[in-house]
């Protein structure tokens, strides 16, 4: 799994106990969400290319980097919007181009419904984000549109993975990095991560079944 990345990082572990807990609500549940995804981001894009600059500052001029990329966000619909949320923290002037998946809950085969990524995509790193990545189907589909696009990089941030997820992720899309928060024993017999966290879509938004 050489393009897989488990954070080990204290407070990661630390705040994926707390989306794990069934007792925490939703406004709790996305700011958690927004703050992995941060920590996580800080991981993902700690290579990325940069561009020599001179800043003029009040009292003199300095030396400093410049990103070189630019950079679209890439949610997969909906619950990778709160991931994108913490993205644009701290990455204002990225791009977010949307595209929706679901699963098939017969054959757990991604079905697209939404893709709004723009006429000419000349982003030269897309960011993919989805907090589960469970059977891998979604995130393969997704990087291919982004490929069709002509998106030459990708990276994959995810809080939870199973061990499938990833093996057909790397599979299909070997170049494509993985960063998740934390990488689970498996799935159940309908597809879900576990121990995991439940629906990360229901968790944020509040239409969990009560």
């Amino acid at each position: 799994m050489a393009s897989l990345h488990v954070s080990t990082h204290p407070l990661v572990a630390h705040h994926m106990l707390v989306l794990r807990d069934p007792a925490t609500e939703p406004p709790a549940f996305r700011r958690v969400v927004r703050q992995l995804t941060r920590l996580l981001a800080y991981e993902a894009t700690a290579s990325l290319p940069t561009t020599d600059v001179t800043q003029r500052t009040p009292l003199a001029e300095a030396r400093g980097r410049r990103l070189a990329d630019r950079i679209a966000i890439v949610p997969i619909l909906r619950a990778g919007l709160g991931m994108a949320d913490g993205l644009l923290e701290i990455i204002p002037d990225a791009e977010v181009w949307h595209i929706g998946l679901y699963r098939d809950e017969h054959t757990l085969q991604p079905q697209e419904y939404y893709n709004k990524l723009p006429p000419n995509c000349g982003a030269t790193l897309a960011l993919v984000v989805d907090p589960m990545l469970a059977t891998g189907g979604s995130a393969v589909r997704t990087c291919e549109i982004l490929r069709d696009a002509g998106i030459g990089r990708i990276a994959f941030l995810a809080l939870i993975a199973s061990p499938q997820g990833v093996a057909t992720l790397e599979r299909d899309m070997p170049d494509v990095a993985i960063h998740v928060a934390a990488l689970d024993e498996g799935l159940n017999d309908v597809g879900f991560i576990v121990p995991g966290l439940g629906d990360a879509g229901d968790r944020q938004f509040g239409t969990s079944p009560h």
